[in-house]
């Protein structure tokens, strides 16, 4: 399925403002996952033992929450500013 990835604040710089992904994920927990089995910069900047926040299609969301196909999921830190 594909899925709109956003990237927002201290992960924007690290990884680009975002981008098109053709994932197998069913959750925004695997989705996370695959992106930090990429290794590099994706690693780094979504690891596990860092805060992050996530949304899925605008609305904050945890690991549990179940992607679709067309879904637009967005990382960011716990705190933006604006």
């Amino acid at each position: 399925m594909k899925v709109q990835l956003r990237y927002f604040a201290s992960i924007r710089e690290a990884l680009g403002p975002g981008e098109t992904l053709d994932s197998r994920a069913a959750t925004l927990g695997a989705l996370r996952d695959e992106l930090i089995a990429r290794g590099g910069e994706h690693a780094q900047a979504l690891a596990r033992g860092k805060a992050l926040r996530m949304a899925l299609d605008q609305v904050m969301a945890d690991d549990s929450a179940p992607l679709r196909d067309g879904s637009e999921v967005a990382f960011f830190p716990p705190v933006t500013g604006g």
